[in-house]
């Protein structure tokens, strides 16, 4: 049968293969969001049952129905805009003609289509996988007939001999582990890795795993893999790779999983090398109509099994689908985890196997007690004092995960032994920056929560029903908690703990006493050795105020990894490269030289949306060779490692377009070499269109021009990114000059006043009186400083120097670009990369079995 749907004129038709957690999640999202009701949503589900919730698979052998379990979706099925066809599995995908047909023989046509199918249960291939006894552990089905095997067995088996295998110690296997012993069978894990969940925690927090999980009457055997499975009259047998038989009255497989992408695969998609339907960081696939979320899912050919990106990809997805631009964050795919197995607390987050290159290991184990907690801190080489987290895992007691977890990528706010050590300090919500993730599984920030409580929501279940914090895992709540006591109290304006003074306060001592070193400021002003914080702020205060190049003395010190090379680091450990191209406008001869680089060094080649070239993949022994050749060539340093001017991308303007009616390639190169290198809070970015047809998408910028017939108009405070906002005008019609001593003062006032990574939009709007009180300022001049604005962008422009040719001409400076101070000449060996696209890109981690390997070079 075909189903035509009858809509109003208007609507759009969307299906959603899978009634998942993650499907759930996006139907909800999208029609929360969808006032106008501009789609129509068909979900089709595999399983007969609504959507439920499988991180809480567990409570339904511990006494949970499956009402309990079930997703709140009574507003969905109330809602007209919305079908659920249930137990119909989609059998075909017609990508050409839009059509989707399902086991029932039931056709629906769509304008989009989103896969959430899911995953299923990876079983080893051994023979008797398949024998009766056997299975798998993924959904409600699978429980039902776990437990009727199990009942079976304790009706007909002696007490001493109720026996099971779990096949997996991972999370999943654990989990199967606890809910067979609650059936009444004697569970006994058995592990390929040498120790339980490998995945989330170490050797040694997996040893004392293995105690506490054995004290509770389980089995565990880790080192040795399943090899096959027979049937013994009423009972199996289960061998193992070191001789050892099992019997068992049931086997459970709870070894992993792997991405349902069927339906995707057998419709053309491409799919990654370890299965799911690769998507893009719009979660989009190969076909403009076609998404996919989940776990079928692979983004950067990478599927997670985790509900926390699943359901982040399903946000994104909602967003595009009404016409915004979200996009997946690296902070979005949280891996982290916390639960309580079998009366034992595991957490596991971050950087848990300290694989970062010179991470430092701050270790508390207590047998006695039968607690194990560890913290992986950033190397002392770029933080100063080893206090950015990084990732840890704690076993035996995790009450402190929800604390912790959240100051990933943060300075640390106390000694990390303290942190884990029982009567310790404990972190606090007011150490979290606004972008620190509360809640992992929803994506809920701090700054959400903030601002939920000031929209009124002032208790947990509040914030809970306005945020979606802790309704998943829970972990979370007691942060809901901390958090909404520590609302209302006066937050400091201290830059960090080691300076009592905001980055604008700062800014006005460095410039008003004549300070050229972070120690002569830290000693004179500060307290301290100094952090992640404060060491790169004033970093960037001493370059604004033109003290040297970045690299000369203490100042080296103080830089982040990017900036301390040149360059912009990337996953796998190599940098890009990316040569300044002022206007987007480079001769042929440029290009030539551009590709010659990057075809003798093995780069990647990728041309940016800010009309410039970037060439990744450079080992950092090669960056002063590549940058020798292009400085030779006329080139120099873009400034894409750096908080400071990016591009300013331009049209061709009045030079060849029929509609241009100024020079908009002139003055976006004349701004550019003008505001090269010049160092700020945040980056900055530019844009200069030729006409009203805004092809350089000027008001998207931190400041755009737009020609007019009269000159030019100037916009100012545009940001694209998470929250993405048009520019606003601040003067019309001006001409060329007027124009630049505008822009000159804006910069100015912006780098002198704005607080550490702080960007355009959110700048502006911190002005008391706004976008008013700028032009007040640096039009009208009425604090009476824009000749010294003035005077300090004219200092600026005057002693700009190119910081690749500053080093190429210091050998000291060249002496720091070496993969080992202690083997200078020895390459990176964990570096390496695999074809894609006639290029090299990062090979997988790790490096994948029949994927060759190519050399950079």
């Amino acid at each position: 049968m075909t189903e035509q749907s009858v809509t109003q004129q208007g609507v759009n038709h969307l299906v959603v293969v899978g009634n998942g957690m993650v499907g759930h999640r996006l139907v909800s999202t999208l029609r929360a969001r969808d006032g106008d009701g501009t789609w129509q949503i068909t979900v089709l589900g595999e399983e007969s049952r609504p959507a439920y919730d499988r991180v809480a698979l567990s409570s339904y052998v511990d006494g949970a129905s499956e009402q309990d379990l079930r997703l709140d979706d009574a507003g969905l099925q109330d809602d007209p805009l919305v079908t659920h066809h249930l137990g119909d599995a989609v059998v075909e995908v017609d990508p050409g003609g839009r059509r989707v047909t399902t086991a029932s023989g039931r056709t629906l046509g769509y304008d989009a289509l989103v896969f959430a199918t899911g995953s299923y249960a990876f079983v080893p291939p051994v023979t008797g996988r398949e024998l009766p006894g056997c299975f798998v552990y993924r959904t409600l089905d699978d429980l039902d007939a776990i437990t009727e095997a199990a009942a079976a067995a304790v009706a007909t088996t002696a007490p001493g001999r109720r026996s099971a295998v779990v096949v997996g110690g991972g999370l999943l296997g654990l989990e199967a582990a606890r809910a067979l012993r609650l059936l009444g069978l004697s569970p006994q894990v058995v592990e390929v890795a040498p120790w339980l969940m490998p995945v989330q925690v170490d050797a040694r927090g997996g040893a004392l795993l293995h105690r506490l999980v054995s004290e509770q009457g389980i089995a565990v055997r880790t080192g040795v893999s399943l090899t096959g499975i027979v049937r013994d009259r009423d009972r199996l047998v289960a061998t193992l790779s070191d001789g050892v038989e099992l019997d068992a009255d049931v086997v459970v497989f709870a070894a992993g999983i792997r991405a349902a992408d069927g339906p995707a695969r057998a419709c053309g998609l491409p799919v990654g090398p370890r299965g799911g339907v690769l998507v893009d960081d719009r979660c989009r696939t190969a076909d403009e109509h076609v998404w996919a979320i989940g776990e079928c899912a692979a983004l950067e050919g990478r599927t997670y099994g985790l509900v926390a990106p699943g359901y982040a990809m399903a946000e994104v997805v909602a967003d595009r689908l009404l016409g915004g631009s979200a996009r997946m964050r690296p902070e979005q795919l949280d891996t982290s985890t916390r639960l309580k197995l079998l009366g034992v607390d595991v957490a596991g987050f971050g950087d848990a196997h300290a694989a970062t290159e010179g991470a430092l290991e701050v270790v508390v184990d207590d047998p006695v007690a039968g607690t194990y907690a560890k913290l992986v801190v950033a190397p002392p080489s770029s933080t100063g004092d080893a206090s950015t987290l990084l990732g840890g895992v704690l076993v035996g007691d995790a009450s402190r995960y929800g604390a912790l977890r959240p100051l990933m990528g943060a300075p640390l706010p106390a000694d990390p032994v303290a942190l884990i050590s029982t009567g310790g300090a404990e972190p606090d919500a007011s150490a979290l920056p606004d972008s620190a993730q509360i809640c992992s599984c929803n994506a809920v920030t701090k700054g959400d929560l903030c601002a939920a409580i000031d929209g009124g929501a002032h208790d947990v279940p509040a914030l809970k029903a306005c945020t979606r914090a802790g309704t998943t895992c829970g972990s979370c709540v007691p942060a809901l908690t901390r958090i909404l006591q520590q609302q209302g109290v006066e937050l400091s304006t201290a830059l960090c703990a080691h300076f009592d003074h905001s980055r604008a306060e700062l800014f006005e001592i460095v410039a008003g006493a004549g300070i050229t070193s972070f120690s002569a400021l830290l000693s004179r002003y500060g307290r301290g050795r100094g952090c992640e914080v404060c060491k790169p702020v004033v970093a960037s205060i001493l370059a604004s105020l033109g003290t040297g190049h970045v690299l000369d003395g203490e100042q080296a010190s103080l830089q982040d990894t990017n900036d301390h090379f040149l360059a912009n680091l990337q996953r796998n450990g190599t940098y890009s490269v990316v040569p300044r191209i002022a206007g987007g406008e480079v001769t042929p001869a440029g290009l030539i030289v551009i590709g010659e680089v990057a075809r003798d060094f093995g780069l990647y080649t990728k041309i940016t949306g800010g009309q410039r070239i970037d060439l990744f993949g450079a080992r950092v022994d090669d960056l002063p060779a590549i940058w020798r050749r292009l400085v030779d060539a006329g080139f120099e340093s873009g400034h894409a490692y750096g908080k400071s001017l990016r591009t300013v991308k331009s049209c061709v303007g009045s030079a060849w377009c029929r509609y241009g009616v100024q020079d908009s390639v002139a003055m976006a190169v004349e701004l550019e070499l003008r505001y090269r290198g010049l160092r700020s809070p945040h980056k900055l970015k530019s844009g200069v269109s030729g006409c009203a047809r805004e092809c350089a998408e000027a008001r998207s910028k931190d400041f755009g021009v737009i020609a007019t017939e009269q000159g030019w108009n100037l916009y100012v405070g545009g940001n694209g990114g998470f929250t993405p906002r048009h520019a606003e005008l601040l003067v019309s019609d001006v001409d060329s000059a007027t124009l630049i001593r505008t822009i000159d003062r804006f910069l100015m006032f912006y780098i002198r006043t704005a607080d550490r990574l702080q960007r355009t939009a959110p700048w502006i709007e911190s002005l008391d009186g706004g976008l008013d009180h700028l032009r007040s300022v640096i039009v009208d001049d009425a604090l009476g400083i824009c000749a010294d604005l003035d005077a300090a962008m004219q200092r600026h422009v005057g002693s700009y120097a190119d910081e690749w040719a500053g080093v190429l001409d210091d050998p000291e400076k060249l002496s720091r670009f070496v993969s080992f101070v202690n083997a200078p000449d020895a390459p990176d060996p964990t570096i390496r990369f695999v074809p894609e696209r006639g290029q090299a890109i990062p090979a997988p981690a790790p490096v994948l079995l029949g994927v060759p390997e190519v050399s950079a070079r």
